[in-house]
């Protein structure tokens, strides 16, 4: 959708910064349910489109 981590931060009200340690494999930082859910309004998804078909393996 061509959307930047600043357009995402806007629709999602969250900081640029979040975005940018979600995007990140360097910082913990992960979405929750509602945050998928918000996701999937703005894509025009569903929230189950975020999920893995199979469980992920442990690490």
């Amino acid at each position: 959708m061509n959307l930047s981590q600043a357009d995402l931060a806007h629709l999602l009200g969250m900081s640029v910064g979040f975005i940018g340690k979600v995007e990140s494999a360097q910082y913990p930082s992960h979405y929750n349910i509602k945050h998928l859910n918000q996701l999937a309004g703005i894509l025009e998804c569903s929230p189950q489109d975020f999920l893995p078909k199979k469980p992920l393996p442990d690490k």
